[in-house]
């Protein structure tokens, strides 16, 4: 029986296990997919040395911090700078883990049917391994991308900066931060949504609930509003095509 896996913390709702459980099941595969959570990364080498497996899938907070681990990165996920895929590659007695980066295929292939031309310009709430591919996606498709975070940084913005002139020339928002997801589902980034108009994108990673208040109250604005669940459902076939070695033909 092949075993299969997600490390994060925490993993009290995972969307991969039953994802894959149900897969298995439906398609009759002996395999199994469990979850592991990891108080620290340095947990994970004592994690693969116990136990054999074909593949993982890495969550927050550790898509950065797993790429030291790696002995190789997938072009797209050293571009990224994160990874939540690994696959181990074993040849006689040496182990091989390779790097890649299903979010911004999943990410990509959830938002483009939405775009539009006048959707030029980008903020992105959050600042983790899920917002790197996402900026990565955006900026591969045209569109120019600025980050929002709760602390100054270099190049970015903070919430209390976001004015009117601001979300009017940025009328694609991305929320890539884990605010709002339940059970704290009555959170929500504080961006000043009385600005946002009929011409506004706004994509939630996260997937439960379904809508989230960041999507709500874009909706309220009449703005277009998509949630993470097809983001979600097309990294995890990514990722096991990418177990399967036929990631050449989804790439």
């Amino acid at each position: 029986m092949k075993q299969f896996g997600l490390i994060g913390l925490p993993l009290t709702h995972s969307f991969s296990k039953k994802f894959f459980t149900e897969k298995f099941e439906r398609e009759q595969i002996d395999a199994r997919y469990d979850l592991f959570e990891l108080k620290q990364i340095a947990d994970f080498t004592l994690l693969i040395e116990e136990h054999k497996f074909s593949g993982l899938n890495v969550t927050i907070p550790y898509k950065e911090k797993v790429m030291e681990f790696m002995d190789e990165l997938d072009e797209t996920a050293s571009e990224i700078g994160a990874v939540n895929v690994i696959k181990f590659i074993r040849n006689k007695e040496n182990l091989i883990l390779k790097g890649y980066n299903s979010d911004a295929i999943g990410f990509e292939n959830s938002l483009k049917p939405f775009l539009k031309s006048h959707h030029t310009n980008a903020l992105i709430l959050g600042t983790g391994g899920a917002s790197k591919a996402i900026d990565y996606v955006l900026r591969k498709n045209g569109i120019q991308t600025t980050f929002v975070s709760r602390t100054a940084k270099p190049d970015m913005f903070t919430y209390n900066q976001l004015t009117e002139e601001l979300l009017i020339q940025n009328n694609v928002i991305i929320n890539a931060s884990p605010v709002g997801t339940f059970p704290h589902s009555d959170e929500y980034p504080d961006i000043p949504y009385q600005f946002l108009t009929t011409n506004h994108l706004l994509f939630d990673v996260v997937y439960n609930p379904t809508e989230t208040l960041f999507l709500r109250k874009g909706r309220e604005q009449g703005a277009i509003g998509l949630n993470g669940e097809q983001m979600l459902i097309g990294q995890a076939i990514a990722a096991w095509e990418i177990w399967n070695d036929n990631f050449s033909e989804i790439s």
